[in-house]
């Protein structure tokens, strides 16, 4: 069984208090954390990958709860533009034109990119999921895949069909990396009918539900002329909560929504920098965090963002709810910290394996270079973290106790191969 040790590392666990350990050390056995703690309390054990985390911040991977991992290829091709002509005119026209290629490489772009940004794990949402899973396994990076279901189209059964049997065959695949979902769209472009059909197989299978809520002004009056609710009272009256449900962007929600998300345990994706770029408006974070809601962070795909950085979102997150809210002490570092870590496990209802450094669970960290100037003079580093790192900073990305990112230089991976054979594809989709 390959053992792994960190040793000289800062280390914020993530388990309880946000404080910072020194002179602790960690070690996994085949992937679980098997102790953390003191140095010199650490049991004695041979070990196959030793890594020195001096001058290192030593925390539990990011989580991006909801990206379009292959709309790498999109990145900055339409941007600045509102985000219904943005679908119907750029996006979905061209993705109608996608291959198996273009997904696979446009989606190992994507975990090329995450991973350099201590992004250990992600929810994706997208077209041929099978091919993008493909590409998380050879990455070797922890997904929640699904394959969007869009019941407006023809062929809306046959897509359910698909997407309950890719749920069957890739369940715990890459050695227990991929956990899938089931993934409507949305609730504009599923009908009724289809939901409930969606919710049936999702119930039968035992998978949580991932679908965009509430993202736009535009949507809460589409429910309320569709259904005559606003999206949480009318999804919980369609029996989407009966399952478990992440739900992305949740920009434009009320109190009476805000408490049934927390009351059924729905799991919130916050994208600000995409919602910031399509102008959605800014999600209640500081009302949902108050009222107990699993709030994670997301980045959306790079069409409407055009990066897939969780920490710059977790820098906005904190920022644009200070300014919503006129409070400087609304989402402080803390809570954005703990979005991008346990609040994104628990959102994607992976809690029980990671978002926190603590044994039992899977060895998911990353190693913050700490000898940057703007990371001095380091008076409290959660803030540090928060306010002042950059995904460059990253020196080291370990998933599942493997060292996927050392030094900054990937370890098993050829990026120059991946951003060119991305480049080809995007060439053959936009000319």
């Amino acid at each position: 069984m390959p053992t792994l040790r960190i040793d000289n590392a800062e280390i914020i666990t993530m388990n309880g208090e946000m404080g910072v350990e020194s002179g602790w050390t960690l070690l996994a056995v085949d992937g679980e954390i098997t102790y953390v703690g003191p140095v010199g309390d650490a049991p004695a054990l041979e070990v196959d990958e030793l890594v020195d985390g001096s001058d290192c911040l030593l925390l539990p991977g990011f989580v991006n709860a909801h990206t379009h991992a292959a709309m790498t290829l999109f990145r900055g091709n339409a941007d600045d533009m509102e985000l219904q002509p943005w679908l119907e005119e750029k996006i979905w026209p061209v993705e109608a034109t996608l291959t198996e290629d273009d997904v696979y490489w446009g989606a190992m772009l994507g975990c090329v990119e995450m991973l350099r940004a201590g992004v250990t794990c992600f929810a994706d949402m997208y077209h041929m999921p099978e091919v993008g899973t493909r590409a998380s396994i050879d990455a070797g990076i922890r997904a929640r895949p699904s394959g969007v279901l869009l019941g407006l189209l023809p062929n809306a059964g046959d897509m359910l069909a698909k997407a309950e049997v890719f749920c069957r065959d890739h369940d715990e695949a890459g050695d227990g990396l991929i956990k899938p979902m089931l993934a409507p769209h949305a609730p504009y472009t599923c009908p009724e009918e289809m939901l409930r059909q969606v919710i049936g197989v999702a119930g039968d299978l035992g998978v949580p539900i991932h679908i965009h809520m509430a993202e736009t002004d535009d949507n809460v009056q589409w429910s309320l002329e569709n259904y005559g609710a606003r999206p949480a009272e009318a999804m919980k009256q369609v029996g989407l909560f009966d399952v478990p449900v992440l739900a992305a962007h949740c920009v434009h929600l009320d109190e009476a929504d805000i408490a049934i998300m927390a009351d059924e345990a729905i799991g919130v994706a916050h994208c600000p920098g995409s919602n910031l770029k399509l102008a959605s408006g800014i999600a209640p974070v500081a009302a949902m965090l108050a009222a107990g809601v699993q709030v994670g962070l997301g980045t959306d795909g790079c069409g409407s963002n055009n990066n897939l950085d969780l920490l710059q979102e977790a820098l906005l997150a904190a920022l644009v709810a200070k300014v919503q809210t006129g409070d400087p002490t609304a989402v402080p570092a803390a809570a954005a910290l703990r979005m991008a870590t346990l609040g994104g496990a628990e959102a994607v209802f992976l809690a029980d394996r990671i978002g926190s450094l603590e044994v039992g669970k899977r060895a998911d960290c990353i190693l913050v270079d700490l000898t940057a100037p703007h990371m001095y003079p380091r008076h409290n580093l959660v803030s540090d973290v928060v306010y002042s790192a950059q995904s460059a900073d990253v020196r080291a990305t370990i998933v599942d106790g493997c060292v996927l990112v050392r030094d900054g230089e990937f370890t098993q991976l050829d990026e120059a191969e991946v951003m060119e054979k991305a480049c080809e594809s995007a060439a053959r989709l936009f000319g």
